[in-house]
């Protein structure tokens, strides 16, 4: 992982410290499951061993007096990994509802803004020997790209690897006093502003580069205005978020998703988001949503990372916003106009028109976006987030416990009561379903859901069950429960 670390937050990853509310905390989760026992204490050493290697760990935020400018990362003089890494032991039998019951609580409670941004906790005595490790981490310190390179940093590629070469003992910086602060947003404010009017002056001298961003900038409007005018549907699960979440796992082999896409064409985000809809098809059509109405518009964000920004934390991502085409029935001519549709978007660039006009918004002063904050929610644009991640595809281990599975939880926001993680490991795609339990009061449906769209969409594919060694104690397939109380998919009939 880079340790070259960005002092002071960008406007990207302020944003989800400005628009988190108490009942939207904005932390990315995941939960991994691994063989044995976990020895609670041997873990807390092996991440303390860990943190010369993800500095940011130990720092926390400085808030500046009267938003001046964005916060900054400080180390924390007080750091103390127990205030960071907790023990939990399920209740018997620790099967599958104690797992997600646990989960959905610990992942529905914010993080404590006066330390570093991030939590562990190592959950023991979970059915067939098993061990599961939850971990949370605030999105203004990771997106889903540098949140795996925090992974990698924390696991091991060998249930023995070799130690860390030792490290010289840490020794924090004193935290800033108010004054250092207030002189830092001045002199940080001023070469901001320093650099603007070199660039005004230079485009004075040849203004070919800023007729060319003037360019994009019309481009971006003209692509992207479409989408901001038009308002996303009224779904079931848009609305005001309450304290309390629940949780919900699938999983599906990666060889099959592949030899979907091989079959079908396309991508894998393509076969993903295919699936989602299918699932959404049906779960609409049990609540008596009109399926030939207004589609669901799902935010998918795209990593924009340069190459030489690979490894180094933060938020560098836009999103393409896409209508999920529930309306059809037939599960191949539904993947085929959702791939149509993406690369439609695609070819208009629309996430670099969002980027773009990201990057415009960013040059408001912090002042002005922190006040924004104040106000009330609003979104009208998006129904849903679902992410999807590339994740190592060969097995990891923790203190030389293998870890089987790994499920990626997305935080809920901005009153959309659902939201879907996805992510590759090991051979394996996990699906993570977030959902605010008065939005989604029945999220076990659309898990259920999610494993029938699948299978139907495997098997109008032509694509035949994997032979790849299961770890779960089930057949292979759709899936994704940690323990085998996990329910098998519905055997209700797809809707329309």
């Amino acid at each position: 992982m880079s340790n070259a670390l960005v002092h002071r937050l960008t406007a990207q990853d302020a944003s989800f410290l400005y628009i988190e509310r108490q009942y939207a905390p904005l932390h990315i989760g995941s939960l991994g499951i691994y063989e044995g026992q976990i020895p609670f204490e041997r873990f807390v050493e092996h991440i303390d061993s860990r943190l010369p290697n993800i500095p940011r760990y130990r720092q926390r935020l400085a808030f500046v007096p009267w938003a001046m400018a964005h916060p900054t990362w400080e180390d924390d003089p007080d750091f103390n990994i127990r205030r960071h890494i907790h023990h939990v032991t399920l209740p018997e039998p620790g099967g599958h509802e104690e797992l997600m019951s646990i989960t959905a609580d610990l992942i529905a409670k914010p993080l404590d803004r006066s330390k570093p941004l991030w939590e562990m906790y190592v959950i023991n005595d979970l059915e067939q020997d098993r061990s599961g490790i939850l971990t949370k981490v605030h999105h203004c310190m990771v997106d889903g790209v540098s949140g795996v390179d925090l992974m990698l940093a924390t696991l091991d590629i060998s249930p023995e690897p070799e130690p860390p070469p030792p490290s010289a003992p840490w020794q924090p910086k004193p935290f800033p006093a108010l004054g250092t602060q207030l002189a830092d947003a001045f002199w940080d404010n001023l070469s901001e502003q320093r650099d603007r009017l070199q660039e005004f002056q230079e485009g004075l001298l040849d203004p070919r580069p800023n007729l060319k961003r003037a360019q994009e900038m019309a481009r971006s409007l003209n692509t992207t205005s479409p989408w901001l005018n038009q308002q996303a549907p009224q779904l079931p699960f848009t609305g005001p978020l309450g304290p309390e979440r629940r949780v919900a796992f699938c999983e599906v082999s990666f060889v099959e998703i592949r030899e979907i896409r091989t079959s079908l064409g396309g991508t894998v985000n393509d076969v993903v988001l295919a699936v989602l809809t299918g699932a959404l098809r049906r779960y609409l059509a049990e609540h008596g949503v009109d399926l030939a109405g207004p589609e669901p518009r799902v935010a998918i964000p795209v990593n924009v990372r340069l190459d030489d920004e690979d490894g180094a934390l933060g938020n560098r991502v836009s999103v393409i916003l896409a209508e999920l085409p529930v309306g059809e029935a037939d599960a191949v001519t539904r993947f085929a106009k959702m791939r149509e549709r993406l690369d439609h978007l695609k070819e208009e660039n629309q996430a670099g028109a969002l980027e773009m006009l990201s990057r415009l918004a960013a040059q408001i002063p912090a002042p002005i976006q922190a006040l924004g904050s104040m106000l009330p929610p609003a979104n009208t644009l998006v129904n849903l987030i679902c992410t999807n991640v590339p994740g190592p595809m060969i097995p990891l281990y923790s203190i030389g416990h293998l870890m089987l599975h790994h499920y990626p939880l997305v935080p809920l926001s901005l009153d959309m009561g659902l939201g879907v993680g996805v992510m590759s490991y090991n051979q394996r795609l996990y699906f993570g379903l977030m959902a605010e339990p008065k939005a989604v009061p029945d999220l076990d449906r659309l898990k259920a859901f999610v494993d029938e769209s699948y299978l139907e969409l495997r098997e109008a594919a032509g694509v035949d069950d994997s032979d790849l060694p299961d770890m779960t104690g089930r057949s292979n397939g759709a899936g994704g429960a940690t323990t085998e109380r996990s329910p098998q998919p519905a055997a209700a009939q797809p809707a329309g």
